[in-house]
C-alpha cells in the first residue's frame, strides 16, 4: 500500500513481480482451473437449468453458485495474460476493478450460497417438525440470492469506486490490484471496517454458521438413518468443509494478517497471499461435487446421463462385435466356396 507515486516497492511485493516461475506456476494452476470449471459448471448449469425440476430451493442455491462460479472461469484469462505480461496490465482501470470484483465476489458468494444450502439441509433433516414453518421455500430462495449478491456488492463497493491500477515506475510495469493506495478509503477506520466485512461477515461468520448444520445434520443422521443417506451427507460435509479451510480459510485470514502488518508495521506477507488467492479458485472445481451429493434430482439425472452414454458404447461394440463375427464366417464360407 502506498499514498503516492514517488515510492519503493517492498521487498515481498518486489520479489513476487520478478519471480517469473511463481507467475509461470500461478498462471499454469488458473489455466487448469479455467478448464475444469468452464466444462464441469457450464455442463451442470444445463443440467440444473434445463435437466432438473422442480427447482426446489437448493436448486435455485447451486444455480447461484454455479453462475458465480461460470463468471469467475471467464475471468480468470485476463489474470493470466495479467501475470504472463510481468504483473502488466493495459486494459485500463474500469477492466480492471470488473474483474477484481468478479474474482472476491465469487469468493464470497460461493461462501453465503453454500451457508444457505447448509441451512436449507439443516431446516429439512434436523428440524423436519417444523418443515413447513421454517424450511427455505422457492421465492424466499430468490430473494435469499438477490441478497447475498447485494451484501458482497456493498460490503466490496470500493472496488468499484476506486482506480484499482498503479504504475510501478522502477519496473515499468503497471499493476492491478497488486499494489493499493492508502487513499483507496478515506482513513483507517474505513480500512478496519473495509476488512471486517471481508473476513469476519463474509468469512468467519458464514464458516461457522455452516459448520454448525453440517456437524448437527451429521449427528442426526448417525442416529437414525439409512446408511447410504447417512455417508453421502458425510460425503457433502467433508467436501464443503474442506472447500472452506483449504480454499477459502487461507486468502481471508492471509488477507487480514498482511493488511494488519502492512499499515502498522512496514511488513509484508504479500507472496503467501498471492498464493492463497490461487488455491481459492480451486472452489469454482470442487462445487459440482456439492451439487452431487446435495441434490438427488442432479444425482439421478447425472447417473442417467453417464448409463445412457455407456450403454450406447457398449451397443456400438456389440455391433461391431456381430459385423466382425459376420464377416468372418461369410469370409470362412467363400473360401470353402471357392475350394
Amino acid at each position: 500500500m502506498t499514498g503516492n507515486t514517488s515510492f519503493k516497492l517492498d521487498n515481498a511485493t518486489r520479489a513476487l513481480f520478478l519471480d517469473v516461475h511463481t507467475s509461470i506456476a500461478i498462471s499454469a494452476i488458473y489455466m487448469v482451473v479455467t478448464a475444469i470449471n468452464l466444462i464441469g459448471n457450464g455442463f451442470s448449469m444445463w443440467l440444473l437449468v434445463f435437466r432438473t425440476h422442480p427447482k426446489t430451493p437448493s436448486i435455485i442455491f447451486m444455480i447461484n453458485l454455479t453462475l458465480t462460479d461460470i463468471f469467475l472461469g471467464a475471468a480468470l484469462p485476463f489474470q493470466i495474460a495479467y501475470q504472463l505480461q510481468g504483473y502488466h496490465w493495459n486494459l485500463g482501470p474500469k477492466m480492471c476493478s470488473i474483474m477484481t470484483l468478479v474474482f472476491y465476489t465469487n469468493m464470497y458468494c460461493s461462501i453465503l450460497t453454500m451457508m444457505a444450502i447448509g441451512i436449507d439441509r439443516y431446516l429439512g433433516i434436523v428440524k423436519p417438525m417444523r418443515f413447513k414453518e421454517t424450511r427455505v421455500r422457492k421465492p424466499m430462495a430468490v430473494m435469499s440470492c438477490l441478497i447475498m449478491w447485494a451484501v458482497v456488492l456493498i460490503v466490496l463497493s470500493p472496488l468499484m469506486t476506486t482506480d484499482l491500477t498503479f504504475d510501478v515506475q522502477e519496473l515499468g510495469i503497471t499493476t492491478c490490484f497488486d499494489v493499493l493506495k492508502k487513499d483507496m478509503l478515506p482513513n483507517l477506520y474505513a480500512w478496519a471496517f473495509f476488512l471486517f466485512g471481508m473476513v469476519f461477515v463474509l468469512f468467519l461468520f458464514p464458516f461457522c454458521v455452516t459448520t454448525f448444520c453440517y456437524v448437527s445434520v451429521i449427528r442426526k443422521l448417525a442416529r437414525n438413518s439409512k446408511t447410504a443417506q447417512k455417508a453421502r451427507a458425510i460425503r457433502l460435509a467433508f467436501i464443503v468443509l474442506l472447500v472452506f479451510t483449504f480454499c477459502f480459510a487461507p486468502s481471508n485470514i492471509l488477507l487480514l494478517i498482511h493488511t494488519v502488518l502492512r499499515l502498522f508495521y512496514g511488513k509484508s506477507l504479500y507472496m503467501a497471499y498471492k498464493l492463497s488467492l490461487c488455491f481459492s479458485c480451486l472452489n469454482s472445481c470442487l462445487d459440482p461435487f456439492i451439487y452431487y451429493f446435495a441434490s438427488k434430482d442432479f444425482r439421478q439425472k447425472l447417473r442417467r446421463i453417464i448409463n445412457l452414454r455407456s450403454l450406447s458404447s457398449m451397443d456400438s461394440m456389440k455391433m461391431e462385435h456381430k459385423e466382425s463375427f459376420y464377416s468372418t464366417h461369410n469370409t470362412v464360407g467363400l473360401e470353402a466356396e471357392h475350394r
